[in-house]
């Protein structure tokens, strides 16, 4: 029987198999920040264990509230700085280099076809998006993780989205997942690994497809996976070029990394997308989505424009298109955070962050704080808020506040115009 692409990763990876369908696999990279890892760290060193097994293949950074809103943020920022100088984790980005982790990892060529990848954070499966696996864990994970380099899973079972056709002109990646979701439920990939594959994903970009893979956990997945081709090898040339006499050679290597043709699955999905509009989420879960044309008129308060899912240049370059020349609408406020210092540094070049601020958007720094209501946009009782991020549970983004997911250039349409209303980009 063949085998999926996680199966091939979890035989290459198995350090020792305890129990009957538990697997303990080598870890090649464990991701921190400072929301989770400092009560790993605390726990570490009330254990007399402070120490990391490869100060090379640990990587941290402070991205969730950057700066710090007070003295109790300051103190999660303290302890993993502190750590990090401690245990010589030379891959540690602190206020001002830092950006949103799932954002500046892969940027930094962290991340490689075939590769095991930790982080107790439950975006952490935006990695898979160059055919790697990659988790969300919980604390005691995250701390074995650290101390062992190990981590435990079970058996990965594996769902399979085939999206064929093209997509329409102004329909993006964020709509791709959310009808996705939409369709299987915020269950229907519970401890599962999702494969996305077919015509509409061999188009995408590695930005695109890190979109796709960062919400495979809102359907309940472990991990989503992409197959690792030509693009992905033409994003991380510049990391792996001393490693391969070409990029064929490099695509050859990477190439084992894919499904067979008898590989099992849970369930097969396939979908023609070229008729697909863009979607937004309609009250407090993921998969609640409706047409942006069936939303049309819903007042909003707020647009923000960031976060791991939908900060990134190609991101900003889709919304700053469409406000070029325009204005917001009185009432609404708009807030931008480009998700790495590079990515607001390449957006300040082209000219893209005078586009946002002479629209009206208030630019912020690289941070996740809006996403989960921390800082930076956080929304008051009974506001409602059009945001590019992941999540739209009830109170994410503030208590009592409403969080309408929809793609950037439905957001930046709908900051001029005051309502959810589709972009010009769209023709249909």
């Amino acid at each position: 029987m063949g085998k999926t692409i996680a199966q091939k990763i979890f035989a290459s990876h198995l350090v020792d198999t305890p129990f009957e369908g538990t697997n303990i696999l080598k870890l090649d990279r464990v991701f921190c920040h400072e929301i989770t890892t400092p009560i790993a760290i605390n726990d570490l060193v009330d254990r007399k264990m402070d120490k990391v097994f490869d100060p090379t293949k640990i990587k941290a950074v402070i991205d969730h509230v950057t700066p710090a809103k007070d003295s109790k943020c300051a103190m999660q920022e303290k302890i993993l700085r502190e750590w990090a100088g401690r245990n010589n984790i030379k891959d540690f980005f602190d206020i001002g280099a830092n950006g949103v982790c799932h954002a500046i990892f892969p940027e930094k060529g962290f991340v490689r076809p075939g590769f095991t990848v930790i982080m107790g954070d439950s975006h952490t499966c935006t990695h898979g998006a160059f055919g790697a696996f990659a988790a969300g864990v919980g604390t005691t994970d995250l701390e074995v993780g650290i101390l062992k380099g190990v981590c435990s899973f079970r058996e990965p079972k594996a769902i399979k989205f085939v999206l064929n056709g093209k997509l329409p002109e102004g329909v993006y990646a964020k709509d791709v997942i959310l009808f996705l979701i939409g369709r299987i439920g915020v269950n229907g990939a519970t401890n599962c690994v999702t494969e996305f594959t077919g015509p509409v994903v061999d188009a995408m970009s590695m930005e695109e497809r890190m979109t796709l893979c960062n919400m495979a956990v809102e359907a309940g997945a472990t991990s989503g996976i992409c197959f690792p081709d030509m693009t992905t090898v033409e994003y991380l040339w510049p990391f792996i070029k001393d490693e391969f006499a070409s990029k064929e050679d490099a695509l050859k290597e990477y190439s084992k990394w894919v499904d067979d043709e008898d590989a099992e699955y849970e369930k097969v999905y396939t979908y023609d997308l070229s008729s697909l509009e863009p979607v937004c989420t309609i009250n407090y879960k993921p998969d609640q989505i409706k047409k942006v044309s069936e939303m049309k008129g819903t007042k909003v308060n707020q647009v923000y424009i960031g976060s791991c899912t939908n900060g990134r240049l190609s991101d900003l370059r889709v919304a700053a298109k469409i406000l070029e020349g325009k204005h917001i609408a009185p009432g609404v406020r708009g807030i931008v955070s480009p998700a790495t210092p590079k990515i607001y540094s390449d957006a300040l070049e082209e000219g893209i962050i005078k586009i946002f601020m002479d629209s009206g958007f208030c630019v912020t720094n690289p941070t996740c704080g809006a996403c989960l209501g921390m800082s930076n946009g956080v929304l008051a009782e009974g506001e409602v808020c059009a945001s590019t991020t992941n999540r739209n549970f009830n109170g994410r983004m503030g208590k009592g506040g409403m969080v309408h997911l929809m793609s950037p250039a439905t957001a930046a349409a709908t900051a001029i115009a005051g309502t959810i209303v589709n972009s010009e980009n769209f023709k249909g």
